[in-house]
């Protein structure tokens, strides 16, 4: 099983897509990654809002997570999101077990 959370912050002005970039010059990017637990963090442009970035953040479990949120790289995090002034849409997903069915096997081209 694994957890992961898409985050949508929005702004104005470019804010969203400034907090991502100081994200990666500060470094927390590559500290998240290093967490023990952390399987995916990346950002990614929404074509139809120039205003927003999604993260997904990927965990291999609630554990990780709740470490993670006690972090003092939330601290960190937190200022930024308050300096860019973001709002906050987030989505969480748990992994299928099972996996791809067969069924839709049929439509992924690798």
């Amino acid at each position: 099983m694994s957890i992961t959370v898409n985050i949508y912050y929005s702004g104005k002005n470019g804010n969203a897509k400034k907090f991502a970039q100081e994200m990666h010059e500060k470094g927390i990017v590559d500290r998240i990654r290093q967490s023990p637990g952390n399987l995916k963090y990346e950002y990614f442009l929404p074509l139809e809002d120039a205003e927003t970035i999604l993260l997904i953040d990927t965990w291999t479990e609630q554990s990780a997570i709740d470490t993670h949120h006690q972090s003092p790289m939330m601290d960190e995090i937190i200022e930024l999101r308050e300096k860019y002034d973001l709002t906050m849409k987030v989505e969480r997903f748990i992994s299928d077990e099972e996996g791809i069915p067969e069924s839709d096997k049929a439509f992924i081209k690798e």
